[in-house]
């Protein structure tokens, strides 16, 4: 297994490796989130869409932009 190296000159761990990872999906996940909510989902609607990462993000967007209702929306989606 090849270590990681830091910008200062040691490696990461396992563990530190694991945290920014998580780091790096809440961040995509919040943008996801943002994006819908801009689109028009209700913040509920926007959170489960935003944590399924199978459901494509412009798709969701272009059913709003294209007339459906949120909740047709979901259902296509999920």
């Amino acid at each position: 297994m090849t270590a990681i190296p830091t910008a200062k000159g040691g490696v990461m761990s396992a563990a530190e490796l694991e945290l920014l990872y998580v780091s790096e999906i809440d961040r995509i996940e919040q943008w996801r989130h943002e994006a819908l909510e801009r689109a028009g989902y209700d913040p509920e609607s926007a959170f489960v869409l935003a944590a399924s990462h199978d459901v494509d993000l412009h798709e969701a967007v272009d059913l709003l932009r294209r007339g459906c209702s949120v909740d047709l929306a979901l259902q296509i989606l999920l």
